[in-house]
């Protein structure tokens, strides 16, 4: 299959977003969007760095790739309208292979309403995805990471560590006792982003929002960071899956804390709108759990404090981060 066949073959027959006006066939796609903020993002997954086909399908690569900007879209409280994809193609990659991911892809663009309008595709030495994502937000309602003050209640979605402790039992467990978690493999492999939850809570005039994609230690830190407070996490409150409670304690409190890629949401809203939060959360079948509040900082390195029985510490910014 030639590069143009292989663009045929991608193509959606139809559009759900009717702000497109042209999308692929042309030298790059064209949308109208009135009354309303656009939000961008993007996107690289490089193979044996995000992703290995030791613990994953091509379809889970695509799914999970794409679910990775979705809940960058989330995190700003926007709805994702469009993708691109540029894809770097190895030879020892076969066109199912390739199919697969972008019906990986496909499968959760479906389910989030979002059109793919174009890419490139070019050959090398190994798979490489960058993904654009286009959204679109009312106007002046995007939700930013500085937005965060004294007082704030902090809360997160979902439960946390799942991803980690999924991949953990890919490397580490026989096929035959995998079974056993497959909960946590497919938190791992299709994570759930949340965009529907997160622009519900468009009627609340200030909250903070950061997706969890390298571990809530490290998200919680560039809250504190952007916004200039101090965030105090109770460690006993933040949310897991009962399949958690079979590993060592270490290793679940490193899952929680560290592990990332859960691709849940970490946000700080005033006292006065958190039953707003919750009734949204129940609107969309959404699992939110208050995990600590935020205070003013007292020095100029604004911090994250973990509270844990009657012990205080600092949360070091942890995680997975690149050129480090």
């Amino acid at each position: 299959m030639d590069e143009f066949d292989f663009i045929k073959s991608i193509q959606q027959k139809n559009y759900v977003q009717s702000s497109l006006i042209k999308g692929i066939g042309d030298d790059a796609a064209v949308f109208r969007q009135n009354y309303k903020d656009t939000v961008t993002s993007v996107d690289t997954f490089v193979e044996d760095i995000h992703f290995s086909r030791n613990t994953m399908l091509p379809f889970h690569i695509g799914y999970r790739a794409l679910a990775a900007n979705i809940s960058d879209m989330a995190a700003m409280g926007c709805e994702p309208a469009y993708y691109l994809i540029s894809i770097v193609i190895p030879k020892h990659w076969s066109e199912k292979d390739l199919a697969d991911i972008y019906l990986g892809m496909k499968d959760i663009a479906t389910e989030n309403k979002m059109d793919l309008i174009g890419g490139d595709t070019v050959s090398g030495k190994e798979l490489v995805l960058s993904i654009t994502v286009i959204g679109f937000v009312d106007k002046d309602k995007s939700r930013y990471r500085s937005h965060a003050i004294s007082g704030d209640i902090i809360f997160v979605t979902g439960t946390l560590g799942d991803s980690a402790a999924g991949l953990h039992i890919l490397m580490n467990h026989e096929k035959e006792t995998q079974e056993k978690f497959k909960y946590l493999i497919d938190r791992h492999r299709m994570p759930t982003p949340r965009p529907v939850f997160a622009n519900n809570l468009k009627s609340i005039s200030r909250i903070a929002l950061n997706d969890i994609s390298d571990g809530i230690a490290n998200e919680a830190a560039e809250i504190a960071d952007a916004s200039k407070v101090t965030m105090n996490i109770e460690y006993n409150s933040i949310p897991y899956h009962d399949l958690l409670k079979g590993f060592d304690k270490d290793m679940q409190k490193e899952w929680k804390l560290f592990g990332g890629e859960d691709f849940e949401l970490i946000g700080t809203v005033p006292k006065k709108d958190w039953d707003i939060v919750k009734k949204v959360a129940e609107s969309t079948k959404t699992k939110v759990t208050a995990i600590g509040y935020v205070t003013d900082y007292t020095d100029s390195n604004p911090n994250v404090f973990l509270h844990e029985d009657k012990d205080v510490s600092i949360l070091d910014k942890s995680g997975y981060t690149h050129l480090k």
